[in-house]
């Protein structure tokens, strides 16, 4: 047999089964921020829970990191928000460029990425991700990304929202899922709604769809400070927003880290069972 290439996509198993798929040097278009992702991610019941690059926004790529404010540059894909003008095409696009496995193996992996934007690297990326057994039907997604200012300047991520754009805090880790006829349901352990949910921090936030739900929760204490950008009704997505209410500064030198993890799960999740997944996945 053939030995696979060291950065061919990788399968992610729980159990023995296909969860998940990582493409870590996709072919895309520069307008798109081309980088890795995660794509299809299924239930353990094989239902995938993600979209690629679905036609009402191109630039959505499963599961990832996407930010589309680095010092000016967009790494999320798309149009860039510019204050006091809108949403406007630029040629800023940067790209997530995969480096290396440091570890591979069926239920997880540790990759360096590289964000390079104009020829020059601005960050140096640290993923692990690691997909574990809750119960038979639920599984969880541990995805932690720590981003390293290497330049000798000063670094800071913005978003629309601190552009002048109210509402839009999007960047950071993001769950594109699928679209059915119908939005998804979107709760947490006390309220629910996109109106209610949005932009607002949560232990944990539920996106329930036909036959599925999906439970977010931030792992570390920075994580769970961001609040969580929500979308059921344009389209279902769900994100934990690196830059609210103001800009998020990364030093030369210095790291930022967060941590979500994510319960996978057949079926619609009351409340108190996806407090209790969520608790069992954390603490794993």
């Amino acid at each position: 047999m053939a030995a696979q290439a060291p950065d061919a996509p990788l399968v992610l198993r729980v159990a023995g089964r296909p969860v998940g798929r990582y493409v870590t040097r996709p072919e895309l278009p520069a307008r798109l921020s081309p980088r890795p992702y995660l794509h299809p991610v299924t239930t353990l019941a094989g239902t995938a829970v993600t979209e690629l690059t679905p036609a009402d926004h191109t630039h959505h790529l499963g599961v990832g990191v996407a930010v589309p404010d680095v010092g000016g540059h967009n790494f999320w894909g798309g149009r860039t928000y510019v204050r006091d003008q809108g949403p406007t095409e630029l040629d800023n696009h940067g790209t997530q460029r995969h480096g290396s496995f440091q570890l591979r193996d069926p239920d997880g992996f540790v990759a360096e990425l590289r964000w390079v934007a104009s020829g020059t690297e601005l960050l140096r990326e640290r993923r692990t991700v690691a997909a574990t057994e809750l119960t038979d039907t639920a599984w969880a997604l541990d995805f932690t990304f720590s981003l390293t200012n290497v330049t000798a300047t000063p670094l800071s991520i913005g978003s629309p929202a601190t552009n002048g754009r109210p509402g839009a805090a999007y960047g950071g880790f993001f769950w594109r899922a699928r679209k059915e006829a119908s939005a998804p349901e979107v709760f947490t352990a006390d309220t629910e709604g996109e109106a209610e949910t949005h932009g607002r921090c949560a232990d944990w936030l539920a996106l329930a769809g036909v036959g599925w739900t999906l439970v977010f929760a931030g792992a570390t204490d920075a994580t769970r400070r961001d609040p969580w950008f929500v979308r059921t009704a344009e389209y279902p997505g769900v994100g934990s927003s690196l830059a609210s209410a103001a800009r998020l500064p990364i030093p030369p030198g210095e790291t930022a880290v967060r941590r979500v993890v994510t319960v996978v799960a057949d079926g619609r999740l009351a409340r108190d069972e996806a407090t209790a997944l969520v608790r069992k996945a954390v603490s794993q």
